[in-house]
């Protein structure tokens, strides 16, 4: 059965190979590359050294190791293969996006059982970034519901991979972000449906240690999720609305499915001066005041993909962009009131803060998630401070034993990131056996890792 076409894809430029600007969603670097796409991504990823999908990891992740690379992209290879009605078994193209699933999956009643906070993005980096949702203290990551993986090696062989067949390579993979091979297809779990509605409930906390009290005493439902509100100060310092979800009973629920709703876009690149503490602020007050306590259904796409409802939302950062700082932080109270409160004294309050509870570790070698709390912090760049923030951030998270995302970095120094990835020599091995020549490659593994550009 092939997938709707849900997720436009750019234009074919395979045919006269021209450079393009490429960049990851916060638009930090752009690099101009050679993109390949076709929807026989077998024949796209043969001799390049990195394969690209929708572009949603914020920094480096998916952009090549220096202009002029060839690199694959895969969202024309988005067809669904097989669907087992049975088992709720999965098998698509690694083109295949949420986008995609929603569309032709959500109306039949089945949907992952793990779900990033954007649904433009690929099975294949989904895989790669071994991505986790509002629900990983229950359901883990998605890496946990991958059953098998058809890749191509950086030796060049194409092979399946899973628990029981190099089963180093298939956990090498989850997390591995594209580096130890180009996902050519992924085979996965799904979750059967209830309904397709979310039963949601809102709480409003009137200070960052209510927020975190309510977000524990929340982990006996299936999703939840602050957001914080960074800007407040003095007796309302880290005020904000903690949501709490979970698929509805059909008796609760519409009958009919829920339908697509209308995205407005951000037409062109805003001016960087209208984003500041003082429209921050504006907004939080606007944004708290709204919110209403208590339950209701609710529409699933607003509950799991909130900023989607904005087409191009990154513009408004404008040229300057935007890093997301992603962390997982040990425990659930003094370390985070730490971040924020360095934040606060280096004047770089984030526009966007997100909280979440994490469960265990993945099996992922290198995989993000472990228990604890993980932020999320959309901060604009300041070129001469930007990456003075970030490694005061690093030094912080390093000090309380956490780590941070791959997938939404752009500054992170290697030194800082060998100091909190114990589990990378172990990934090294792994990869330089299926990849002895180091033929795959991106701007973050020559970063962070060390590989030649």
């Amino acid at each position: 059965m092939a997938a709707r076409r849900n997720t436009p894809a750019p234009p074919d430029l395979s045919a006269h190979d021209g450079l393009v600007p490429v960049s990851g969603w916060g638009r930090s670097q752009v690099v101009l590359a050679r993109q390949l796409v076709s929807e026989d991504l077998d024949t796209a990823t043969e001799n390049v050294s990195l394969t690209r999908g929708l572009g949603r990891s914020y920094g480096d992740a998916s952009l090549p190791a220096h202009e002029g690379d060839r690199v694959a992209l895969s969202v024309r290879a988005n067809r669904m293969l097989a669907f087992d009605e049975t088992t709720g078994i999965l098998r698509a193209e690694a083109g295949f996006s949420m986008a995609d699933m929603m569309s032709t999956m959500l109306p039949r009643g089945w949907f992952t059982h793990v779900s990033p906070g954007t649904q433009y993005v690929t099975f294949g980096g989904m895989v790669a970034s071994d991505v986790h949702g509002k629900n990983h203290h229950q359901a883990g990551s998605f890496g946990r519901h991958v059953r098998r993986l058809r890749i191509r090696t950086g030796g060049g062989s194409v092979l399946e991979c899973s628990r029981d067949d190099h089963p180093e390579l298939f956990l090498a993979t989850l997390g591995g972000m594209g580096l130890t091979g180009h996902i050519l297809e992924v085979e996965v779990s799904l979750e059967k449906l209830a309904s397709p509605w979310i039963e949601q409930e809102l709480d409003i906390a009137p200070d960052l240690d209510t927020l975190l009290r309510l977000l524990r005493e929340a982990d006996s439902w299936p999703m939840t999720v602050a957001w914080v509100d960074a800007f407040a100060t003095g007796r309302h310092f880290g005020r904000g609305v903690v949501a709490k979800g979970r698929w509805a009973d059909p008796e609760r629920a519409p009958a009919q499915p829920p339908g697509p709703r209308p995205r407005p876009a951000v037409p062109f690149e805003m001016p960087s001066f209208l984003l500041n503490n003082w429209t921050g602020r504006a907004f939080y007050e606007f944004y708290i005041r709204i919110q209403r306590s208590g339950r209701r259904i609710v529409h699933p796409e607003p509950f799991w993909y909130p900023l989607d409802f904005v087409r191009h939302w990154n513009r408004l950062y404008g040229r300057r962009g935007f890093t997301q700082y992603q962390c997982v932080l040990p425990d659930r109270d003094q370390s985070v009131q730490r971040c924020f409160e360095l934040l606060r004294r280096l004047g770089a309050i984030p526009l966007l803060s997100v909280v979440k509870g994490l469960g265990a570790e993945g099996e992922g070698m290198l995989s993000f998630p472990r228990p604890g709390t993980t932020l999320s912090l959309d901060i604009p760049i300041d070129r001469s401070r930007t990456q003075g923030v970030v490694d005061q951030l690093n030094e912080l998270v390093l000090a309380c034993g956490g780590r941070i995302y791959l997938s939404k970095d752009a500054f992170t120094r290697a030194e800082h990131f060998r100091a909190m990835e114990p589990r990378l020599p172990a990934w090294r091995e792994v990869r330089e056996k299926w990849d002895p020549q180091q033929r795959l490659k991106s701007a973050l593994s020559v970063r962070l890792l060390g590989d030649e550009p």
